[in-house]
């Protein structure tokens, strides 16, 4: 559980299509103090930290019993928030950008010291809305314990983190239920890592 209290895990329902701005506002809040909080995406519910904040970092690593070696993407609001980060796009990759942004498909850009950072813009208005107001960067792997099926609802969820995060988003069901496909661009031809959402439509462009 985060230290922000020692409370049981808080769910605040919101409308999937419509969220209530206040607790939109509470959400990210939680979220820039270090919270972890689980939102929905339109494939499954994301555990979010703020990537500034090395004990939230820490702390989410801890609750889904996640090996610290395995990256956590980037969550962004918008495919413009990605000029603050010194990463390398391609002409390639504006082009996947603009075709599977927003959507769920994860990109994975170098940076000038050889490492790389994986990025994703969920298509579900309570994401979008939740990544805008929190204003720092968000990391979000899926809420589930490492290993475990990822989460399509907010039951799931709070089954896997009973009492170990601050707060769940429910806006009931996600969409779709398969994970993004993870594409990397810091190699030249770019390769698939991991196939699911949009895979077949992400080969064609290759």
């Amino acid at each position: 559980m985060s230290g922000l209290s020692m409370m049981r895990t808080r769910i605040l329902k919101v409308n999937p299509e419509n969220p209530d701005p206040e607790v939109i506002k509470e959400a990210a809040a939680l979220l820039r103090r270090g919270g972890l909080v689980a939102f929905p995406t339109e494939t499954v519910y994301g555990l979010g930290a703020n990537l500034d904040d090395p004990q939230a970092i820490q702390e989410l690593y801890q609750a889904k019993q996640r090996p610290f070696e395995k990256q956590v993407t980037i969550h962004l609001a918008s495919a413009e928030d990605l000029e603050k980060y010194p990463v390398q796009v391609t002409e390639a990759g504006r082009r996947i950008m603009r075709a599977f942004w927003p959507g769920p498909l994860t990109l994975v850009f170098a940076r000038a010291d050889g490492s790389t950072l994986g990025f994703r813009v969920p298509n579900h208005p309570v994401a979008l809305a939740l990544l805008k107001e929190a204003a720092v960067p968000v990391v979000a792997p899926s809420a589930n314990l490492h290993g475990q099926p990822p989460p399509q609802t907010a039951e799931a969820v709070a089954r896997d983190f009973n009492d170990q995060i601050d707060l769940i988003l429910d806006a009931g069901p996600t969409p779709s239920g398969i994970s993004s496909t993870v594409l990397d661009l810091s190699v030249d031809p770019p390769k698939i890592l991991r196939e699911g959402a949009f895979a077949v439509e992400v080969k064609r462009l290759l």
